[in-house]
């Protein structure tokens, strides 16, 4: 990756919707090369996909709760068999296999505590071989990005 392409992904990554013109005259490059290159970072997967990035409380979703699961075993049977299952729920918006004390930590989006209550009884705590669930409340988010550094 030169500078062109750490600057296209910079851009991109903080204005995703922006045209091939506006692309180029923020990198300074032509048009056309501006275009190859964004091709050529799709198709490496650098790029992987492009999305709207919805606006969390506007939608409903007031809450955000940090759950750590302890599984009962950790073979990779009961890993596999948890991660497929925890992709079902679509509260749970991101999943990371953890060490330490916890196999696992997820945050998940709510509307209010009744919403987590439910989620927490009908979802989480069925999912396969979970022994332990604990919970954390974020009081308020400090900062939040999708923006990923390049350098």
């Amino acid at each position: 990756m030169d500078r062109f392409d750490k600057a296209l992904l910079l851009a991109l990554q903080k204005y995703g919707r922006i045209s091939n013109v506006e692309l180029a005259s923020i990198v300074n490059l032509s048009e056309s090369a501006c275009l190859r290159r964004v091709r050529a970072l799709e198709e490496e997967g650098l790029i992987e996909r492009y999305v709207a990035l919805l606006n969390q409380k506007a939608i409903g979703l007031t809450g955000t709760i940090f759950v750590q699961i302890a599984l009962s075993r950790e073979g990779q049977s009961d890993l596999a068999a948890f991660e497929k299952e925890v992709q079902n729920i679509p509260e749970v918006m991101e999943c990371y296999l953890m060490t330490g004390e916890f196999d696992y930590l997820l945050r998940v989006v709510i509307s209010d505590m009744a919403d987590f209550e439910r989620l927490h009884n009908q979802a989480l705590t069925r999912l396969p071989g979970v022994a332990r669930v604990n919970s954390s409340v974020a009081i308020r988010t400090v900062t939040k990005t999708t923006e990923l550094p390049v350098s």
